[in-house]
């Protein structure tokens, strides 16, 4: 495992230089403890000489120039598969909801990876029931597809987006 020093701290923007071995890739993950707890940090840019500069994923409160890091080897993983169907997780992939924790041996994928190929993905020609008759007449939207909303300022597009959000959830 590589270790580094943290050299600055902006709000969740971290410096951290590593002095010996190979410097973290870009969207590794680094660890650093806090009164007894590891906290998260995501490595975003190489700066110059051995500086990478990093974004945490939880508050950066009570991180201090000197603290030692260390790098994980890979970038964040979170659970996948059939148990965190109907679950809850934070971006780190730990369960937020109450319940029990996931198993250990549930798999765990890095968050940045290549997207399936066009060719492996199955286009579906059912349409997503939104509840407002105005998008599900005029602007259908395949399920699991991508939806983009525009609009200028002042029309309505959050109001929207919360209304297809409460639509859906209830249904």
């Amino acid at each position: 495992m590589n270790h580094g020093i943290v050299t600055g701290v902006s709000g969740p923007v971290i410096d951290v230089e590593f002095s010996q071995g190979p410097l973290p890739c870009i969207n590794e993950a680094l660890t650093v403890q806090l009164d007894g707890r590891p906290l998260t940090m995501e490595v975003e840019q190489h700066l110059e000489g051995r500086v990478v500069r990093c974004v945490m994923m939880s508050g950066s409160e009570g991180l201090r120039r000197g603290m030692e890091v260390t790098a994980a080897g890979h970038g964040i993983t979170v659970p996948v598969g059939k148990a965190t169907l109907g679950r809850l997780f934070n971006v780190l992939g730990d369960t937020i909801d109450g319940e029990a924790p996931i198993s250990a041996d549930t798999p765990r994928w890095e968050i940045h990876r290549k997207p399936p190929a066009f060719a492996d993905q199955r286009p579906t020609a059912e349409i997503l029931e939104t509840g407002i008759k105005v998008i599900d007449l005029i602007e259908p939207y395949p399920k699991g597809g991508k939806i983009g909303l525009f609009g200028g300022a002042g029309v309505g597009k959050t109001v929207l987006i919360q209304e297809l959000i409460h639509n859906v959830a209830m249904e």
